[in-house]
């Protein structure tokens, strides 16, 4: 219903990517070049021009190639995001933003061309603790566990009695007392850390009783673009575990432990060599080129290529990985 003598509020579709490549063995996100040095990065946003774009993703990659540069593969659509209040403010009547967020895909050598406005960053400097690859990350039990630990024992009684408590959250999310890490849920996470008034979009939000949140919490992005992040992080997750969309992220050619590598950049998880091969084999994803590569450092490796006809011989072609922290 209409509020009487209430001025009208103009809304605007955008469309955000998040737009993921693999360098260095290190899952990247293409962020835009703010325009003032305090300003949090962002991710690329353009308007939706329904004169001039037929379909949504068309406007998508329309202005993504116009304005980075940089090529899309894979595209999928994530989620809309039309919550009032995140970065809105009393009074505020600039028109509201109504953003569907993208999952894109890209090769790293495709974007040599990308214009100086936009560049990559790791996608693990907004979310450190999602990285397990080398060891569990200290940011979990030096800040993250204890601050959190805290903030359920101030839950009220009665709150606690709506719903799966905050120490109940906790512990699934985070995997406590036995309960499993799932990878894919990301935005579940950052989610709880907003809630709790840990990450800085809580304080900069103005959420009622936080403060700017502990350092070591990742990199801050404009507007709710590190919850578009997070949701097109887990998507990823999900994604290579039954659809081939990691070969999007591969040159042509490639060695089984640098798929691997890709594997495990994205999961942030490590695999089992021996295991991760026999997933390959197993699953029948990939086929020999017949040649080798002597580009890494050692012996001889064999080059394989994304096998497509696998695509026609069954419906769910992916790495069934098994990434636990």
């Amino acid at each position: 219903m209409t509020r009487p003598n209430a001025p009208s509020m103009p809304v605007e579709i955008g469309l955000t990517a998040a737009i993921v490549a693999v360098q260095d063995d290190q899952p990247v996100i293409l962020v835009a070049k703010s325009g003032t040095v305090d300003a949090d990065a962002a991710l690329p946003t353009g308007p939706f021009d329904p004169i001039a774009h037929r379909t949504l993703e068309i406007g998508l990659r329309s202005w993504v190639s116009a304005q980075t540069g940089v090529p899309l593969g894979y595209v999928e659509q994530l989620y809309t995001f039309g919550d009032r209040g995140r970065h809105a403010h009393a009074g505020d009547l600039d028109p509201h933003v109504v953003s569907v967020g993208y999952l894109a895909l890209t090769r790293i050598g495709e974007t040599d061309d990308a214009v100086s406005a936009a560049g990559f960053r790791p996608w693990y400097s907004f979310f450190p603790w999602e990285d397990f690859r080398d060891r569990r990350p200290p940011v979990l039990d030096d800040i993250i566990l204890p601050a959190l630990a805290r903030w359920a024992e101030a839950e009220p009684k009665a709150a606690a009695s709506r719903g799966l408590s905050r120490k109940e959250r906790v512990r699934i999310l985070f995997g406590l007392e036995g309960a499993r890490f799932d990878d894919e849920n990301v935005l579940e996470r950052y989610e709880l850390l907003y809630e709790s008034g840990l990450v800085a979009e809580a304080a900069r939000d103005a959420r009622a009783n936080n403060t700017a949140g502990p350092d070591g919490l990742g990199e801050p992005l404009r507007f709710d673009h590190r919850r578009i992040l997070a949701t097109a992080m887990g998507r990823l997750r999900a994604k290579i575990k039954y659809r081939p969309v990691i070969f999007e992220l591969m040159p042509e050619t490639f060695t089984l432990t640098a798929l691997q590598r890709t594997a495990e950049a994205i999961s942030g998880r490590h695999l089992h060599k021996q295991n991760f091969r026999r997933l390959v084999e197993a699953s029948a994803v990939v086929e020999p080129t017949g040649e080798m590569t002597h580009a890494t450092g050692g012996r001889p490796a064999a080059l394989f290529r994304f096998r497509r006809d696998v695509l026609q011989e069954r419906p769910a072609p992916g790495l069934r990985v098994s990434a636990r922290a």
